[in-house]
């Protein structure tokens, strides 16, 4: 039977309790959560109280079914729903779970998973406490934070195959770029992860400091994430190169890279998990998929995005360059190409990339923290690998394979392990075809 979550999501808050976006600061916390009927509608004037350290408090959700509280004193806090003011025919699916209780920091945010349909047993009860580094947040429109929960049907499937459909274009953002470094360089990039991060985090930056548009934010943070690449490229990688050190001691400097850079991420932004969009997210029903727009709007944008790089790669006299840069390197120099100017290109557009798809999984996750781009990496490195090393094609198959497979998986298995699943994929695709899926066999080896 189709359920739906009801998702109550904590963090950071000012005063009042109403259903205004919400900004974390280091004193005071809030209780926000959105109410949705079985078949995914608002469910307006439910009534909700929060008990806890700071005192009691309570709200009632509005016509979009969002609700707030603050809350002033960080500490254990109990949220319960009152079922009397559910819609008429909804329940509760554990009708004996009427209450959740979490630990709430301030300048943090905490998640609790309600679900409303036909009572069953089983019913998750408490999401990561603050500052957890969990994947989506349970309130993602058509998330189910609970494998198997209300059983496998055919809506469920077509949730999570959209799902894993949007995930694997945004992770393809960041994977093509890593492909092309190998593909031009030869190098595997570990810090490629934090160019994730830097491109959320600067996004965070310009909206919650600045005031900035979302999205003249996100333009701004892929512009100065492909900043970083050059400067890169232009300050560790040419130099290094040009000494010719060994593609392994290079792959060790990244490793180094990309600890010095996650470690600047958390000292500068602390260990939370930061909202770069504190509006809540408005849900749009395709069918029987549910999604917010922002992960429609983030979708489209991925796809044009990919579909440009791959006409600059196809059509474009650079793009041949660096395509065959990436087939022989000394055969495209020995034909009058500027090797190395190709690598700055693709190092440069690299980073732009994974900048952007970092701000497009933060607004996909409703949130980011100092290591999320180290959470993906390993995502990133078997999307290249699955689709077949140095290949953009290939990085983009990888992606798409991993994140449906991924979001597939949590219908049988614990959403904590989806990740595990795509990685086995990866291990039985590859003992049948070790090039992968576009690679070719001189590759190998």
């Amino acid at each position: 039977m189709a359920t739906a979550v009801v998702a109550v999501v904590l963090q950071a808050w000012p005063a009042a309790a109403s259903a205004q976006p919400c900004v974390p600061d280091a004193s005071t916390g809030c209780v926000v959560g959105t109410i949705k009927t079985a078949d995914g509608q608002p469910a307006a004037g439910v009534a909700l109280s929060v008990d806890g350290a700071g005192g009691a408090s309570a709200a009632t959700t509005g016509d979009d079914g969002t609700w707030a509280v603050p809350v002033t004193v960080a500490g254990e806090y109990t949220v319960t729903i009152d079922p009397a003011t559910l819609p008429e025919g909804e329940q509760l699916r554990d009708p004996t779970a009427t209450s959740r209780t979490v630990k709430v920091l301030l300048n943090s945010q905490s998640r609790v998973l309600f679900a409303l349909g036909a009572p069953t047993t089983g019913t998750p009860t408490e999401q990561p406490e603050p500052g957890a580094t969990s994947a989506p947040p349970a309130d993602k429109p058509g998330s189910d934070a609970s494998s198997g929960a209300g059983g496998i049907s055919g809506k469920r499937v077509a949730q999570q195959l959209a799902n894993g459909l949007v995930f694997g274009l945004l992770l393809a953002l960041a994977s093509v770029g890593l492909s092309l470094i190998y593909g031009t360089t030869g190098l595997s990039s570990f810090a490629h992860g934090e160019q994730v991060t830097l491109g959320a985090i600067l996004a965070y930056f310009f909206v919650q400091v600045v005031g900035m548009d979302l999205w003249l934010a996100a333009v701004l943070a892929t512009l100065l994430g492909a900043a970083s690449g050059w400067l890169q490229d232009a300050g560790i990688w040419r130099p290094l190169r040009r000494r010719r050190v060994g593609l392994t001691q290079q792959m060790i400097v990244t490793i180094g890279l990309s600890m010095v850079l996650q470690y600047l991420f958390q000292f500068l932004l602390g260990g939370g998990r930061l909202r770069i969009d504190t509006s809540n997210p408005k849900p749009v029903s395709l069918g029987p998929v549910t999604l917010t727009v922002q992960s429609l709007l983030s979708a489209g944008i991925a796809a044009v995005v990919l579909a440009g790089a791959a006409a600059f790669l196809l059509y474009t006299r650079t793009g041949r360059a660096t395509r065959a840069v990436s087939d022989n390197p000394a055969l495209a120099a020995a034909s009058g190409i500027g090797v190395e100017r190709v690598i700055r290109i693709v190092w440069t557009g690299a980073a732009g990339l994974a900048a952007l798809g970092g701000v497009l999984v933060g607004l996909y996750f409703q949130s980011t923290a100092w290591n999320m781009g180290g959470t993906v990496l390993l995502l990133m490195f078997a999307a290249v690998t699955l689709g077949g090393l140095g290949t953009a094609w290939g990085a983009l198959a990888g992606s798409l394979v991993i994140g449906v497979v991924a979001e597939m998986s949590s219908l049988v298995i614990p959403s904590d392990m989806k990740y595990a699943g795509a990685l086995l994929i990866l291990i039985l695709v590859l003992l049948v075809r070790p090039q992968g899926i576009l690679g070719r066999r001189d590759r190998i080896g």
